[in-house]
Formats: structure tokens, sequence, C-alpha cells
């Protein structure tokens, strides 16, 4: 049996192969601090967890409308007008098997074999994956700690050629949690609609946006987060995707959504009847509560949190001796340089987990561009874990010298 191309060319994610290696661990003994995924310790809110149960009581979960329950995609459109003074049509709203699967249909939807899209280096390995997967030609573009590790208006005009069909931006971004100027994505949204392209924009963590700055240097500014869709002028260009994983921790749950342009919802709505039938019925009915008040306020208490952890977490790291060269806005992440060890990446990680018990996931996996300075930390875990993991990592790195 021969295999297609695209099955057997793609690496592995090693954000979950080091999770496999740290289970390897675990069953023989060994008490793993796992700081390589990034997966909320939170959990769903209550009101989700107590709608679920309620549901189970009279189970009736026939096919949804493969756009998704009517219901929650207002509930969505709602939650964008009240937090982001957003005003959008829930007829723009697709609900999806996880933002993986709005990436897939949305992929789907608008790649064709040989369209070249713009990326930054370092970002989220499996975005690319999608792309490739229907014939995209994906350019990884090298970002800087200047510039958040975020693409710059220059980056993609410099990088735009015949064949590109658009770009894809995260913000904040995974794997350094930085977010782009709202000014510089509304000029790359301009640019792009100017060349008739596409602008996919993941906004999955902005509502994990930390409180306060967590520098420790008042001079590091920081933009103001808001959603692109803010920016009416651009929503035939702009496809926004979110999901319920990160902010209201329902990781395993698979279910998102995405903001498309008017004309691409029927486009969307046939490629998820033929792809995947509808999301699950049975989260999108217990997801209908994660907007009401006590969800959304436990939902925002731990925002709080996790802005209290990210500043504790940067300053331990440079307590270390260790450096993270662009402060985070939000999400979990820690992106950590590690030159000053004389390790590479994938050693350091290694090293780590097989001595010291701690998974990390070496920059390798979210691109080339001086990867192998760099490893990523999710502080999206138990706080006495975490500190746990904090003092294994400082130890770690106190050996090496």
């Amino acid at each position: 049996m021969k295999f297609a191309t695209r099955a057997t060319a793609i690496s592995p994610f090693l954000a979950m192969a080091y999770g496999e290696k740290a289970s390897m661990l675990e069953q023989q003994g060994h008490d793993v601090i796992r700081l390589n995924l990034g997966e909320p310790d939170f959990g769903a809110p209550d009101a989700v967890l107590e709608a679920l149960q309620s549901s189970l009581d009279t189970p009736d979960y026939p096919y949804t409308s493969a756009l998704g329950l009517p219901q929650l995609r207002q509930a969505i459109s709602t939650f964008y007008s009240t937090y982001h003074q957003c005003h959008i049509d829930p007829a723009r709203i697709v609900v999806t098997a996880g933002a993986s699967g709005a990436l897939l249909l949305t992929s789907a939807a608008l790649v064709e074999d040989g369209d070249n899209i713009l990326l930054g280096d370092p970002s989220y390995p499996c975005n690319r994956r999608f792309l490739n997967a229907f014939g995209g030609d994906v350019t990884l573009i090298p970002t800087y700690a200047d510039a958040n590790f975020q693409l710059t208006l220059n980056d993609v005009k410099s990088h735009w050629k015949d064949n590109t069909k658009g770009v894809l931006i995260a913000t904040p971004a995974n794997p350094t949690g930085t977010a782009i100027t709202i000014e510089e994505l509304t000029a790359i949204a301009a640019y792009c609609q100017q060349h008739e392209g596409f602008l996919i924009v993941d906004e999955i963590y902005l509502d994990l946006a930390f409180s306060k700055s967590v520098s420790t240097d008042s001079d590091r500014s920081h933009a103001k987060l808001q959603s692109v869709l803010v920016h009416e002028q651009y929503q035939d260009t702009i496809i926004v995707v979110n999901s319920f994983s990160k902010y209201f921790g329902m990781t395993g749950w698979r279910l998102g959504w995405c903001v498309v342009p008017p004309t691409m919802t029927p486009i969307m709505e046939r490629l998820s009847q033929n792809l995947f039938i509808c999301p699950s019925a049975l989260a999108q009915k217990a997801a209908l509560a994660c907007f009401t008040p006590s969800a959304l306020s436990q939902c925002e208490q731990n925002r709080i949190t996790l802005s209290e952890r990210a500043h504790n977490v940067l300053a331990e790291i440079e307590a270390m001796g260790l450096h993270v060269d662009a402060i985070p806005h939000g999400a979990f992440y820690a992106y950590i340089n590690i030159e000053k060890t004389g390790l590479d990446a994938t050693t350091f990680c290694d090293a780590l987990l097989s001595e010291y018990h701690v998974a990390l996931t070496p920059g390798n996996d979210f691109g080339h561009h001086r990867a192998h300075c760099y490893v990523r930390l999710s502080f999206a875990t138990d706080e006495t874990r975490l500190n746990e993991g904090l003092k294994r990592l400082r130890m770690f790195v106190q050996s090496l010298h």
C-alpha cells in the first residue's frame, strides 16, 4: 500500500511527541512535569458542566445544521458585540469542530494547488499543515523580537508573489504569546484586499490577553488587543478563527468557530456538510452556557490568574539566566532564548526531560529561523506543578554551568 505524499512528508508535531515521551517516563514510575502542551488547567466553566449534566437527563443529539446551532451562532454574535464592540451578523459565523476544523474548512475553501500563503516564523506548526494539505505553497517569513515575532506590512510586501493568495497571522501567537499591533494588522488587511487576497487571523488567544503588562521593563510597549473584526471595511477580506478551547478551557470538547465574509458562508456550509456533517451536538448545547454571566465571570478570573502566572514565570526565567526576547501579551507561553546554555533546542529539551523530568517543546516545532535557539514553556498548568517545574528547570540550567 502506498501512502499519499502529503501524509508521508508531514513532520511530527513535537509538542505532542514530547508528551508521548513524558508518558513513557511516567509509566516507568517517574514524576513528570508537563509544560509542553497549551492545555488550560482550569477546564470548562461550572455552568457548562452543569448544562452538560442536565442535557444527559433527556439525551437528544441529532445532527445540527452544518453551520452550527442557530442559538449558539447568535450567542457568539452577542459576545462579539458585548465584549469586542463588533457587530457580526450570526449568518457569518460558522461553528466548527475546534479551531482546527475552522482552519481545515477555510483552507479547503480558499487554497488550490500551487497557491502561495505567507506565514510568520515562528508560528503554530499545524496552521501550515492545513494549507499544505490542500496544495498550498507556504512561505515562512523570519520574524524578529523587535516586531514581537509578528509579520510586518513590509514583510508581506517583500514576499508577495504573483501566485500569493493570502496571509495567515495569529494574535496573540503561539509559541510567543505576542500580539501584532492593530495598525500593522489592518495595514496588512488593506494590502491583501488591494491584491484580491485573503487574510486569516487566528484569534484563539485574544480573550486571554493579560490584564496588565507582565514586563519588568516599563519601557516595553504593549499593543492594545482588539479583534480585527471591528474594522468592517475588511469584512470581505478577513476570516477570523476562534475556539472554545483556550478562554473557555474546553480543549477536549473540540468546538470552535470562524467568522467569514458573507459570500463565503454557503461555501463553508457545503464543505462542512460533506467533510464533517456538523460539529458535536452535545458540545454545542453545553457551550451555550459559556455566555452566561457566571461562566464569563469565571473565565475572566482565569484570565487574571494567567496574567499573574505570566509575571512570575518571566521573573523566574530571567533569574535563572535565560531570557524571553519578546514579552508576551496574552496566551500562556514563554518563548525562551537558550543560546547562553550552549545547547540546541532539541538537546536541551531531551536532557531536561530525561534528567529532570520536565517536558518543554523545542523551537524546531514552530519554524526554521533560529528555531534551535528557543524552547517553549506553557504555564497553563496547576500552580504547584508549575512551580516545581520551574525549580527543576533552574536546577538543570545551573547544572550546565
